[in-house]
């Protein structure tokens, strides 16, 4: 071989090379976020989720690309977003909000690991065991039905000589319809009256106000978090004493909240995706249970009511806002 042909093909080879490495080096993985509310009120709860991405080395256009879908409360809309995120091939699939969000990732793969924020994750089908989930989901399970009871008895702790105590319900959540038949099951049990308002539209929220019940429960639903300001607001007109399900409600302006913690679930959830992306499998990430409740009192809407919140509730609190 003559000497200029030889040094012809090491110097193409050697062009090649930087083209070969680059071709070699796998892209930056991708997960898809699906939620059927509106990225607005969720705002901090997301940035939770980063957060545990983070805490696993993960940072958002860096080194993992996120593909959010809103459904901004259209559940119909939920399965083509579903199916679409499963064309675009995404590692992970983040599935948080109303029930509708989780059914439609389920449906769309039963491949592509799926990290979840549920109420029932056994009873949306999940799942099958919390401690070895044993399908392609894990997450976490927010625990929330059962301390319907403890709410209703913040409720009679705030306002002890009640005749009867309003509930608001969302008749198309079935987690919201879940823990209306647990509040009337513990009033029953003492002897408490319940009215059930039923709440679908924006139009049927004044109402519940309107009637200035003694005091208000509200039942955890994602129709009622994407309106979280203005039911602050019709409580605050109407001058009634309501109990949320979330700390986000108090921290708006709500008189007091007792559930778990939010914040935590979507950290939670945001290092769960990192480890599946480190090649965990979701079979041995078992379901994780709340570990936080976080009872929030907000002294400056008591004040406005006319309120004094009894000192053994304050020492009980986990927040105070003054």
């Amino acid at each position: 071989m003559r000497r200029r042909e030889f040094i012809a093909i090491i110097s193409s080879a050697a062009a090649a090379w930087p083209l070969a490495a680059r071709a070699q080096r796998p892209a930056m993985p991708l997960i898809g976020f699906l939620n059927s509310e509106s990225p607005g009120p969720l705002a901090q709860l997301v940035s939770a989720f980063h957060q545990g991405l983070n805490e696993t080395g993960y940072v958002e256009g860096k080194n993992v690309i996120i593909e959010y879908r809103w459904a901004r409360g259209r559940y119909d809309r939920l399965r083509e977003m579903a199916a679409d995120l499963v064309r675009r091939q995404v590692a992970v699939i983040v599935t948080t909000g109303a029930s509708p969000s989780l059914l439609a990732a389920r449906g769309a793969t039963r491949e592509i690991p799926t990290v979840l924020i549920s109420g029932e994750p056994m009873q949306d089908g999940m799942v099958v065991s919390f401690n070895r989930p044993a399908r392609n989901a894990t997450g976490v399970n927010l625990f929330t039905d059962p301390l319907s009871a403890k709410r209703l008895d913040l409720a009679r702790e705030l306002i002890p000589n009640a005749a009867a105590i309003a509930l608001l319900v969302d008749p198309n959540s079935r987690e919201s319809m879940i823990e209306s038949s647990e509040v009337q099951e513990a009033a029953q049990a003492i002897g408490q009256r319940i009215i059930v308002s039923k709440a679908a539209t924006e139009l049927d929220l004044v109402p519940a106000f309107a009637g200035k019940p003694a005091s208000l429960l509200i039942s955890g639903s994602p129709f009622f978090t994407r309106r979280r300001d203005q039911l602050v607001a019709l409580a605050e007109q109407h001058a009634v004493p309501t109990v949320y399900e979330w700390r986000e409600f108090a921290t708006a302006g709500g008189l007091i909240s007792y559930g778990p913690s939010l914040t935590d679930a979507y950290r939670q959830v945001g290092t769960y995706a990192a480890r599946i992306l480190n090649g965990d499998k979701p079979t041995n990430l078992p379901v994780q249970q709340p570990t936080k409740f976080e009872l929030a009192i907000n002294l400056r809407t008591a004040k406005a009511l006319g309120l004094t919140v009894p000192e053994s509730l304050l020492a009980r609190a986990d927040e105070v806002i003054e």
